[in-house]
């Protein structure tokens, strides 16, 4: 075999079922190597798309997704998909083709140092400048990926190397590292907190959900009556539905959720990180109490400096904390948050009379009735990002996908269709029209390969996010208003079907028909 066809060996010892990505001259061994494999290639119509899809099909599966490109501009579309992966903490692995060796000491055609260009936004990424370390460097590329804190990483094959004989054989994929069971020293300062603590909340994060640590903290939560808000990527560690749950930080007009951990005498932190939302939102005078439980240790920052980190598997953590309350015999207040709940649930329930127009907010009752609890949804970035995040109901970890690290707009319509790979539940891809028209070239991607999503499409004519921020700061905006295309019109040109409901009847049938269909489809909604 060549060093392209051991490459893709490897990639199918680690279990890869899709590569998204563009063809290009220099990747032309890796695309024949891809064409006689098990591995299905996904061909996009632009790198970014199949980067945002390798993105999502990541963080939905916990295994790596994986991007292909070219080099030069190839390797530059790639980019923000990847960072996206990386600071959204998915697993993810970019592979990128580069001329010969023998060209790279000189300035040449499409040439970039994009080994150089990657590492900001990568946990590793190498180039293979020898047949004799293919083996070592997809094996790396996938167990650094995906072990805690997943992340991106990046592999660049120039075109000469592709080509040569290679020796070596795909090394087989092992388990994940595993994190270790938390310390007792740490685990007997978090007992004497617990034991002075009355109001004890917990913040649950991207971690909480990302390592399948549902389950302890909902038995947690429940059994010691504590209240949970969840980060925005943290939506459905503890479902909506729970009495406990305070939804999200920053939930309806009022911001109970940040008022109720500033009434908190303790905050345990459960695979939070400070890039999802920062604490100094919710902890403004840095004084409190913090236990913060994760994977990795803390961040250094002013408003998020714990008195007790439990670094260990955040499953097993829970578990222990739970065993913790057991020791000490906890007897926590349970009825100081009962009417914040009740106030946030008001905030975040928009019931429309017959005549009122379209907004997200009371569209997303809507959305929400049309879809079972393990139903996916993809959010986009704008100001629909805002409503989805704070006063969509989740109930399942992984079932509400918010990009909030990176915040890429653009993410929606490819992630749809890696979710669609991903899952089997309907999934629903939300856009604003901004983000919509960056990557609304892949439904054909979509439609070709054969994937059945249902694209919101809301349509406000601008980037209201930013519209709002500036007339907020400075009583006027620029720069923000868009023209669009007859959206109806551009999505039946891909032959998909298109909905523009007029009123709030036409709505709620164009959603119970369009998200349980195989199909790929369109609503779109005329906000006010």
């Amino acid at each position: 075999m060549n060093t392209a066809e051991v490459l893709v060996a490897g990639l199918e010892r680690e279990g890869v079922e899709y590569v998204f990505g563009l063809p290009g001259e220099e990747n032309e061994a890796t695309m024949f190597a891809l064409r006689d494999s098990d591995i299905t290639f996904v061909p996009v119509r632009h790198e970014q798309g199949a980067a945002f899809m390798a993105d999502v099909y990541g963080r939905l599966t916990g295994d790596a997704g994986v991007c292909l490109s070219t080099l030069g501009p190839g390797a530059t579309n790639l980019l923000t998909g990847v960072a996206d992966a990386n600071l959204d903490k998915a697993p993810l692995v970019a592979i990128t083709g580069q001329g010969s060796l023998e060209s790279l000491h000189v300035e040449s055609h499409q040439k970039l140092d994009v080994v150089d260009m990657f590492a900001p936004v990568t946990k590793w990424n190498a180039q293979i400048s020898d047949p004799g370390i293919v083996h070592e460097s997809v094996r790396k590329a996938f167990k650094t990926a995906e072990y805690e804190k997943p992340g991106a990483t990046h592999l660049e094959l120039p075109e000469d190397v592709a080509y040569e004989d290679c020796e070596v054989e795909p090394m087989e994929s092992r388990g994940r590292v595993r994190r270790p069971e938390p310390d007792v020293p740490s685990l007997d300062r978090v007992r004497d907190l617990l034991g002075d603590a009355d109001r004890p909340i917990v913040i649950a994060g991207n971690g909480a959900v990302r390592t399948d640590a549902s389950e302890d903290l909902r038995a947690f939560v429940g059994k010691y009556d504590l209240p949970v808000a969840a980060t925005y990527m943290g939506k459905g560690a503890v479902s909506d539905a729970d009495d406990h749950s305070l939804l999200t930080l920053d939930s309806g007009d009022h911001e109970e959720a940040s008022d109720a951990i500033k009434s908190a005498d303790l905050v345990i932190t459960v695979g939070y990180d400070i890039a999802e939302h920062d604490p100094a939102d919710w902890n403004p005078d840095a004084d409190t109490t913090i236990v913060h439980v994760d994977s990795e240790p803390a961040e250094v920052y002013e408003h998020y400096n714990p008195d007790v980190e439990v670094v260990s598997d955040i499953a097993a953590a829970v578990r222990e904390l739970d065993a913790c309350c057991e020791e000490i015999d906890a007897d926590f207040e349970t009825d100081w948050y009962d009417d914040l709940r009740e106030h946030i649930l008001d905030d975040v329930s928009h019931d429309h009379e017959s005549g009122d127009p379209f907004t997200v907010e009371r569209v997303l009752p809507v959305l929400r009735e049309a879809m079972a609890d393990d139903d996916v949804l993809i959010s986009d970035v704008g100001s629909h990002k805002m409503a989805i995040a704070q006063n969509y109901p989740t109930y399942e970890p992984n079932t509400c996908i918010v990009s909030n690290g990176l915040a890429s707009m653009g993410i929606s319509v490819p992630g749809g269709l890696a979710a669609d790979l991903a899952v089997d539940s309907n999934v629903v891809a939300a856009t604003g029209d901004g983000g919509f028209m960056m990557n609304a070239a892949e439904i054909e991607t979509a439609t070709r390969v054969g994937c059945g999503y249902t694209i919101l499409l809301f349509r406000d004519d601008e980037y209201r996010l930013i519209t709002e921020e500036q007339v907020e700061h400075r009583g006027e905006h620029f720069g923000t208003e868009l023209s669009n295309p007859d959206f109806q019109t551009f999505a039946e040109s891909f032959g998909i079907e298109a909905y523009r409901p007029g009123d709030w009847d036409e709505l709620a049938e164009a959603l119970d028909e369009a998200v349980p269909s195989d199909e790929v489809s369109l609503v779109e909604v005329v906000l006010e």
